[in-house]
Formats: C-alpha cells, structure tokens, sequence
C-alpha cells in the first residue's frame, strides 16, 4: 500500500470524527477545489457516503484521520476502496495552532487541516493495515480484561472502605478480599452478629466447599470469628454499610466471573499464534503477561523495524528535551498506556527470575533510582532484546545472553558474581 502522494488515489479526505457526526473535506485528485460536508454517524449513513464516493470516483480514495481504532475506524475499514491514515492528535493540534494561535477549535478546519497534513508531508504516514484477526481480537481481549481488573480493584477498595465502618473483622480473617470465598462469605453473614450465630460445622462446612482444605485455616478464622468483638451497635451504621456491602460483593462477583471467561478466551487464543512460543518461553511471563507481550509486539515485524521505534511507541523511551544551556529527561506523556503498562509490569517479574534483570535493577538502585524508574530502565533494555528476538524468530536463551555479556565485559557480571558469593 503506497504512501497519500501516490497517484494511485482518485480522491483525498479529511474526516473529523464526533459521536453524532463526522466532518469531512474532500479534494479529488488533480483538482484544487475542496468539499465540505458531514456524514451523520449511522451504519446506513455512512454505507451511503461511501458508496456514493465510489461510485463518483472510482479506484483508491485515502482518508487522514486522527484514529487508529474506534467506530467510525470500524466503519469505514469494511471498504477495500478507502485507504485510512492515522494522523497524530498532538500533531494536528499543533499545525492547528500555527493558524489559529487562539487555539479554537472547528470541526470542518480539523478536517481541512487532516487534509492537508496528509497532502504536504506524505512521507510522515503510512496506512493503517489491520493485523490478522486473531491478533487484533487478542489485542482487544488482553486490553478489556485489564479494564475490568482496574473495576474489580475500585470495588475491592470501596468494599473494604464499607467493610471498616461496621465489619473491620472481615479483612483480617481472609488474606485476600479478590476471591469468590470472601464474597461468598460476605454473602452469607454480612454481619458480625450473623456470622457469630453459625455454628462451627456449618463454618467448617463453607470453608470446605471453598477448597480450603486447611484445618489450621479453618480453625484459626472460627476462633477469630467467636473472639470478634463488634466495633459499633449502632443500627443506622450497621444497617445501611451492609446494604452498601452487599451490592458491592453483587458487583465483584460479575466481574470475577467476567475476568475467567476472558482468561479462557485468552488461553485458548494465544497459543494458536505464531510467535506465542517467542513469548511464553520468557521469564517471568505467565499465563497473563504472555499474551499481553505478544500482542504489544503484534505480528507486523515492518512496523517495528528498530527497537527504537517500539520503545518510542510504547512510551518506555524517556523524551529528552533541550533549550539553551538546560537538558532535562521527562516521562514520555503521548502514548498507548496499556502498552506501557505490559512492559513495565512485565519488566518488574524479571527482576527476581533474570539473572541479568536482577542485576541491572539492582544496578539502578544503587544509583539512587526509585524503584519505578529503575523498572522503567530496565523495560527499555529488555525491549531492545526482545525486538531482536522477534524479527529474527529466535526464542531468548538467558545462558546466550549471559554469555553475550561476558563477551563484552559488560559491568553487569561483577553483580551477577556478588550475588552469586
């Protein structure tokens, strides 16, 4: 697929997409006169504005515009005659500023200026080519589930905030407040005074049908439950937080249940990709990071071509930034954060499962690096040798990489052999 100067294009567009709405500019191809117009925000509508391009123009018609994903990107991606062309919002917003200093924004002039970012610096976009659908449906799998971990974590908090006004006990008899036994509990005796009711096989019972098949645990929870003392009497607390209780374990216990049917979807697509093995084979990887590392790498190895370029994109490359006499290094603000996020993470299990890793992060802390900056380094180094392992289709072997040190002296050995002595 060509670049937007390519003649190959019978008609330019500028679309600015809205909710209700999308404003577009068009320019045909060999002409200097530019439309104007909108296309309402329905399958229907826009199946007859593109229809209605095609039949005017005929061939390859290239759309810029400021998505990589959404709707209208959804939309307009079932045609094979439209061409997309993501352009930066940061970067639209700055040439809109070079002609509106006043930073008002319109709607049909983003489209124009869409248009004409595409038309005078065509070498600065490259069309949007989806992945295969496998790959983009584990993108969109790995992505959700993380969005409704960060819910499962807001109820978790508000539940245990609820907990600590009238049922603190709770909390300290179960060491985790994420799991369906601690719901379930909650469930059953939302209160102190319920719970303290129950006899001791009906609580052996519950425990047992939960797998918790330890009698230590299980006498250990009785005992705490009939020494609990209540933290307050009163009914207008007690009442009301249970109330609130229950509806937030209601909650918790659909979202844990949503999260293991992702983890099965998950599991059953992952290892049907190609480069699954590259990725599994790391360490500290897993059954959740696995496939989040391979679905940031994706499987376009000419859209990463350098290492730089991916840990640009995914935000782990610092922005150095220079005026006059003053250089000061800053977190990389403009990014996909959830990409951001798999190497971080990531990085942070290989500190204890690297050799290397390990010393490397300990390196940094002994610096004076936080923890989180000295995790952020260390991701940057690791992409850098996980993108060589992905364009060549090799599997990373620690004891070569150890070696490959060694060949170089790299000052990373003299940690390897302290924490060795």
């Amino acid at each position: 697929m060509g670049k937007p100067s390519d003649t190959g294009f019978t008609a330019f567009i500028g679309l600015d997409w809205a909710d209700a709405k999308h404003d577009v500019c068009l320019q045909p191809a060999g002409s200097d006169m530019r439309e104007f117009g909108t296309v309402a925000h329905q399958p229907d509508a826009i199946e007859a504005w593109a229809r209605a391009l095609h039949q005017r123009f005929g061939g390859r018609i290239a759309i810029a515009l400021e998505l990589t994903k959404g709707p209208v990107v959804y939309a307009l991606q079932k045609y094979d005659f439209f061409v997309l062309f993501p352009i930066n919002p940061t970067l639209l917003a700055k040439y809109r500023e070079a002609f509106k200093p006043s930073r008002a924004k319109d709607d049909p002039t983003d489209a124009q200026l869409a248009l004409e970012l595409m038309q005078r610096y065509p070498h600065r976009f490259t069309p949007l080519r989806p992945q295969s659908v496998a790959m983009r449906t584990l993108g969109f799998l790995v992505e959700q589930r993380r969005l409704l971990v960060d819910d499962k974590k807001r109820l978790v908090n508000r539940l245990g905030h609820t907990l600590k006004q009238y049922y603190p006990q709770v909390l300290d008899w179960f060491e985790q407040h994420d799991t369906m036994v601690f719901s379930d509990f909650l469930l059953r005796w939302p209160t102190l005074k319920q719970v303290k009711r129950a006899r001791k096989a009906t609580l052996e019972a519950f425990f047992r049908g939960h797998n918790v098949r330890s009698a230590k645990v299980m006498n250990e929870r009785i005992r705490a439950i009939q020494r609990a003392m209540p933290l307050t009497e009163d009914p207008a607390v007690i009442t009301t937080h249970q109330l609130l209780a229950i509806a937030l374990v209601e909650q918790l216990q659909v979202t844990l249940r949503a999260i293991d049917r992702f983890d099965q979807e998950i599991a059953a697509l992952a290892p049907t990709l190609p480069d699954y093995a590259l990725f599994h084979a790391l360490p500290g990887s897993g059954p959740i990071l696995t496939p989040r590392l391979l679905a940031a790498f994706g499987e376009q190895r000419e859209r990463f071509a350098r290492a730089e370029q991916l840990q640009r994109y995914s935000g782990v490359a610092p922005v150095t930034q220079r005026s006059g006499k003053k250089s000061w290094v800053h977190w990389r603000w403009q990014c996909p954060t959830f990409v951001r996020q798999t190497f971080v993470e990531w990085a942070a299990q290989t500190i204890n499962k690297s050799f290397w890793a390990g010393a490397f992060y300990r390196q940094q802390r002994a610096k004076g690096s936080p923890h989180q900056v000295a995790v952020r380094a260390l991701a940057f180094k690791w992409i850098r040798i996980l993108h060589r392992c992905w364009q060549s289709h090799t599997p990373y072997d620690e004891s070569r990489y150890l070696m490959a040190l060694q060949r170089r002296g790299s000052p990373l050995l003299a940690g390897l052999a302290s924490s060795h002595s």
